[in-house]
């Protein structure tokens, strides 16, 4: 898949590195592409990366991770937002100190065609980049529309390392970031980033 990744900090560049390696082609969508960290990770990625402004990346992508911060979501959708309809998006960023952490509802508002997922929200970068515990994978728990595009979405998950566990439509997303809270709540009693949450079924 073509994948636009926003953002190039550590849930971006984590999350772009492993899908270049699984045969992904990459587009950083970035404010200053001559960034040293950013050419530095064009380097390491060689022809499977590129980068380009935010609105040539989403041009270019067929899915659109947001892994930038919570408080430039909604700028970032509104001034994009025809471009961005229509597109599979997965909505990674925080908005950490509002009431609600995800920005579904800019995104319903601004993109109503597009199919929004809320997934990669609730750990830190580091159990991204080894999600394996014990030779047990990790669950990411996501919501988001059924249909051709949550298999999409389900691979890429897959392919990160991570076992997808699908909580249902996008009217789940509260229940999906209460996931978040969980997992900060843990950290901060465990004093361990290193932690991620497993779904047993039988």
């Amino acid at each position: 898949m073509k994948i636009a990744v926003l953002g190039s900090g550590n849930i971006g560049s984590t999350l772009g590195r492993l899908w270049a390696k699984t045969g992904h082609t990459i587009r950083f969508g970035v404010r200053d592409p001559q960034k040293p960290e950013v050419q530095a990770l064009l380097t390491e990625l060689g022809r499977s990366a590129s980068v380009s402004s935010v609105a040539e990346a989403i041009t270019f992508g067929e899915v659109v991770l947001f892994a930038i911060p919570g408080t430039s979501m909604d700028e970032a959708i509104t001034a994009n937002a025809g471009i961005l309809n229509g597109k599979v998006i997965i909505d990674a960023a925080n908005k950490i100190s509002a009431p609600i952490a995800n920005s579904m509802a800019t995104f319903e508002a601004k993109t109503p065609q597009a199919k929004v997922y809320r997934a990669f929200n609730n750990y830190g970068w580091e159990n991204f980049d080894n999600p394996v515990f014990n030779n047990i994978s990790a669950d990411m728990i996501y919501c988001g529309p059924d249909g051709d595009s949550r298999a999409a979405v389900e691979k890429l998950i897959s392919e990160v390392g991570l076992n997808p566990v699908y909580l249902g439509g996008p009217e789940q997303v509260g229940l999906v970031d209460s996931v978040l809270r969980l997992w900060f709540a843990l950290i901060k009693a465990q004093n361990n980033r290193n932690l991620a949450i497993k779904v047993l079924t039988r």
